[in-house]
């Protein structure tokens, strides 16, 4: 079995040389430090000589922490407020989008991607400067309005909306980048059948625009869940006091770069991929009943 392997493997040398950078990269930077941080997890490391073993000790300490259940907790409300905001808007951004008679629709189209190019830690300290308590605009505007100045970064109920807000305008363009890629596949003799028979323009966006999209907007929820539960840079640029605003994975950079925990940050990294792999799971099986694939 192994000898006919090899003979195979040596016939066809020419296409596997091709493909090797790929696996050389893959185990070399993925595999192996995947393989090597849950090992890591399981040991008291401050990155400097021999980790110490100590099982499953980091575990245990992560269910007591609070500063960790804080962090699991905005991501989630990060997450949450990501579907619930990002997908509708992508939405009905990229069907105005899509309509033929808009005019300057190029425009339109370039400057609706125009956030995404962004940097995000540039454009997290123009939001630091715009949610300003003395200064920013947002409590210029409000105040035109006859409300009183908000401690928008130094609220400890409040803090969070600045990077609800920053993470909503830089990821909605890309998804709507992809929603419209969607609408333009979409043949068009749908729609004039549908006219035909007497559907409004209601009936063919539930009937005919939401099922072709099955697929792409179950691509959209996978991302964004991925996206939500890894978000540091919008977090860490608007830090807010204490845990306020601490995201999952800002703790896991913390714990290991700023306190050299490097076995508790591991197995922070862990239980981030099983939420990561369960929540992609159960929105997978949740789609593929209601027929969306």
């Amino acid at each position: 079995m192994i000898v006919n392997s090899i003979k195979k493997i040596s016939k066809h040398r020419n296409p596997y040389l091709f493909i090797s950078p790929f696996f050389i990269l893959f185990f070399v930077f993925q595999l192996y430090p995947m393989v090597e941080t849950f090992r890591i997890s399981f040991t008291e490391w401050n990155g400097i000589g021999e980790p110490k073993d100590i099982g499953f000790a980091n575990y245990k300490l992560l269910m007591k922490d609070y500063m960790f259940w804080d962090a699991v907790k905005n991501t989630f409300i990060y997450w949450i407020t990501a579907l619930l905001s990002i997908i509708p808007l992508a939405l009905l951004i990229s069907v105005l989008l899509n309509y033929k008679n808009l005019r300057a629709r190029r425009f339109f189209q370039s400057m609706t991607f125009f956030p995404y190019v962004c940097a995000t830690v540039a454009m997290g300290l123009i939001f630091n400067i715009m949610f300003d308590e003395n200064s920013g605009i947002i409590n210029e505007i409000a105040g035109l309005f006859g409300f009183n100045s908000v401690q928008w970064l130094t609220s400890l109920s409040l803090s969070k909306i600045p990077v609800i807000v920053l993470n909503v305008w830089r990821h909605t363009p890309w998804f709507t980048l992809i929603i419209l890629s969607g609408l333009m596949t979409i043949p068009t003799e749908y729609y004039e059948a549908a006219r035909i028979d007497g559907a409004n323009v209601f009936q063919q966006f539930f009937k005919i625009t939401l099922p072709s999209l099955g697929g792409i907007l179950l691509f959209c929820f996978i991302t964004i869940t991925v996206d939500s539960w890894n978000i540091f840079t919008e977090p860490y640029i608007l830090k807010g006091p204490g845990t306020s605003n601490i995201s999952l994975f800002q703790y896991m950079y913390e714990s290991s770069f700023k306190l050299f925990k490097f076995g508790y940050a591991a197995a922070i990294g862990y239980i981030l991929t099983i939420i990561l792999i369960v929540l992609s799971v159960i929105q997978l099986v949740l789609m593929r009943k209601r027929g969306g694939l």
